[in-house]
C-alpha cells in the first residue's frame, strides 16, 4: 500500500465527518431561515412603532400649538 492510499477506516472516518458536516449545514440553514424570519418580524414591528411614535409626536405638537394659542387669547 502506498503512502497516498487511504485505509478503509480513514475513508469511513472521512465519510462520517462529511455526513456530520452535511447535517450541520442543514441545521444551520434552518436556523438561518428562522433568524431571517425573526429579523423580518422585528423590522416590521419597528416600522409600526416608528409610525405610532410619529403620530403621537404630531398629536402632542398639535396640543402644544392649541395650548399656546389659548395662552395668547
Amino acid at each position: 500500500m502506498s503512502s497516498h492510499s487511504m485505509s478503509s477506516s480513514s475513508w469511513e472516518a472521512l465519510e462520517r465527518r462529511v455526513n456530520e458536516l452535511i447535517e450541520l449545514t442543514a441545521v444551520l440553514s434552518k436556523e438561518n431561515r428562522a433568524l431571517r424570519a425573526q429579523q423580518h418580524n422585528w423590522t416590521a414591528e419597528r416600522a409600526k412603532l416608528i409610525e405610532k411614535n410619529e403620530l403621537a409626536k404630531s398629536r402632542v405638537e398639535g396640543m402644544i400649538t392649541r395650548l399656546k394659542s389659548l395662552e395668547q387669547d
